[in-house]
């Protein structure tokens, strides 16, 4: 039987290293694209749809990760850059930044601790394996971090950065109705909670809705990666 022409055409385009490029920004394109259709609901978040997407592209066609990511690591690159850029709006509202800074030090080293350790109990009582446990310890950090820590305390790296993302999702499309609820209008504590707990996903969304926010959600990005690098391996050893 024949192949399809879509098969034919794919095994050809597979060859080139920018497809994986190519691929990535058209699913973005179309989860944000969904998401503006959708007024902006967090529940049609644009990230989510791009894993999605291209999860069952990838699955469709056979392609293993490894060929995808050879051209998927020039967004993968421009992380670093991403994440430096993030000083902007920090600069814009360091004023503020220094007028809270006590109430966010105590934030920053309860939330870190939480994050990791509700995370982890949950699991334990389901059942998970040590392995899996160490996994998840590090999830609410930026994805090079956690997988680091991960590596270091003996956890799966790759089990990490799924669970990151997870992570980042479930915050971005949940953070808000949850600071609702609790009856936080704070746009400096909002955006702080939301950079702990979901990392660069929820500081996006953070951005999204209001500067001072994302401004605040991107110092808790910053700051919880470094605390979590510190405290969990510590934590860690000590149990």
């Amino acid at each position: 039987m024949e192949e399809p022409l879509f098969f034919k055409l794919w095994v050809y385009l597979a060859e080139e290293p920018l497809l994986g490029l190519t691929v990535s920004l058209l699913a973005y394109i179309a989860g944000d694209w969904a998401h503006r259709k959708a007024g902006g609901s967090p529940v049609v978040n644009p990230v989510l749809i791009a894993v999605l997407l291209l999860v069952g592209l990838l699955w469709a066609t056979g392609t293993d990760y490894a060929k995808y990511f050879d051209g998927a690591q020039f967004v993968h690159f421009l992380l670093g850059p991403a994440t430096v850029a993030l000083a902007v709006p920090l600069y814009r509202n360091v004023e503020r930044l220094k007028e809270a800074a006590l109430p966010l030090g105590a934030a920053l080293i309860i939330g870190s601790l939480t994050a990791s350790l509700t995370a982890v109990g949950a699991a334990w009582l389901l059942g998970a394996t040590r392995e899996t446990l160490l996994s998840i310890a590090p999830k609410s950090v930026t994805t090079p971090v956690a997988m680091g820590v991960a590596e270091q305390i003996g956890g799966l790296p790759s089990l990490t950065a799924v669970l990151v993302i997870l992570t980042g999702i479930i915050g971005a499309t949940l953070g808000t109705w949850t600071l609702n609820a609790l009856r936080i209008k704070d746009w400096r504590a909002r955006g702080f909670a939301v950079g702990i707990a979901s990392h660069g996903i929820g500081t996006a969304r953070a951005f999204q809705l209001n500067e001072v926010a994302g401004a605040f959600a991107s110092l808790a990005l910053g700051l919880n990666g470094l605390a979590t690098a510190i405290l969990v391996p510590l934590l860690f050893r000590l149990l």
